[in-house]
């Protein structure tokens, strides 16, 4: 195992991002602990959740090398309960309110799991004394609005929003207990992941589903804004790049494509594969930073991480698997 790391605990581990990178990890030999506390922040008539948790988590649950911990991170007990007893080798801290916009509507709960969970996690890890590599889900909504075409790991961090501000305090906490406790941190900055099994209300499956449902595909302010959309298994072999890779320790990377495009290509891809689906403009939604390229040279370059899926071809698959599997 790289590192001596064999043992790895993911919080999140049954979301969207934790699924696709648990199975690769399974697939490379790990044994791994997915904690969640199964929380959805979408409401139940329209999240579906259910029905793609179960789909996630195919070849996951019962897997020999899977242990299922339900748990919420800010329960400091429980995490130091289960911490102190499986002794992981490392951590990737997954689980937070997932969006913008839920983090807006409910500040609290997410102060409370993205700062406090974080927090439990890291006394976890210091209670543990186990703990060689903990890796923080940070986001690029902790740089704000972007100041220039692309954005690389030193671009200011101003965030504008209670989700960039949670996210931000996450990596300082990070850094400070690492440095102070004696363990590699890696902090990594992905950017509109999106994929099968998502049921978080993201526009890149809001879209899709419209399209499927004969609903119009919305445009704010003629959908100019750009985004480095990020297809879900070029994530997590990101995540798990930073995991195996010795050059990685007490490093920040941008974990993307690594090329910005505008929501209205995304939403042209969308039509092309349902030719009847409308585009329809509405006033803009000033509450998001705006954003475009995140630079992934520093993680190319240390992590030997290339992106391989573009949304023509990640919208493809997407399609393709919620005709097979998404909800009937």
């Amino acid at each position: 195992m790289a590192n001596g790391i064999k043992r790895v605990f993911i919080s999140g581990g049954t979301g969207l991002i934790g699924s696709y990178l648990s199975k690769l990890l399974v697939q490379r030999g790990y044994e791994l602990m997915l904690f969640d506390a199964y929380l959805n922040y979408i409401s139940p008539f329209i999240s579906n959740y259910q029905h793609f948790l179960k789909e996630r988590m195919k070849g996951l649950v019962d897997h020999k090398q899977v242990r299922l911990e339900r748990g919420d991170i800010r329960v400091q007990k429980r995490v130091h309960q289960v911490m102190t007893e499986w002794k992981p080798d490392a951590v990737i801290h997954l689980a937070a309110i997932p969006s913008a916009k839920e983090s807006t509507l409910y500040p609290t709960e997410a102060l409370q799991i993205n700062v406090d969970g974080t927090l439990s996690l890291l006394e976890g890890v210091k209670a543990s004394g186990s703990v060689k590599r903990f890796i923080f889900t940070s986001s690029s909504f902790v740089y704000g609005h972007f100041k220039k075409p692309i954005a690389d790991e030193e671009h200011t961090t101003e965030p504008i929003d209670v989700y960039g501000g949670t996210k931000l305090t996450g990596e300082i906490l990070t850094k400070a207990y690492a440095i102070g406790h004696g363990f590699e941190y890696t902090i990594v900055r992905p950017s509109a992941v999106y994929g099968f099994g998502d049921c978080n209300r993201r526009v890149t499956q809001i879209m899709l589903e419209n399209a499927m449902a004969g609903k119009p595909l919305i445009l704010h302010d003629g959908g100019n804004s750009m985004i480095d959309f990020t297809y879900v298994t070029d994530a997590a072999d990101g995540f798990a790049r930073c995991l195996e890779t010795p050059e990685a320790a007490n490093q920040t990377f941008n974990i993307t494509r690594g090329n910005a495009r505008s929501i209205k290509e995304y939403a042209e891809v969308v039509k092309k594969h349902f030719p009847k689906a409308v585009l329809e403009n509405r006033p803009t939604d000033a509450t998001r930073p705006e954003r475009g390229t995140l630079s992934i040279e520093k993680a190319k370059k240390l992590l030997g991480y290339n992106p391989k899926v573009d949304i023509e071809q990640g919208v493809a698959e997407y399609v393709q698997l919620l005709k097979e599997r998404g909800p009937k």
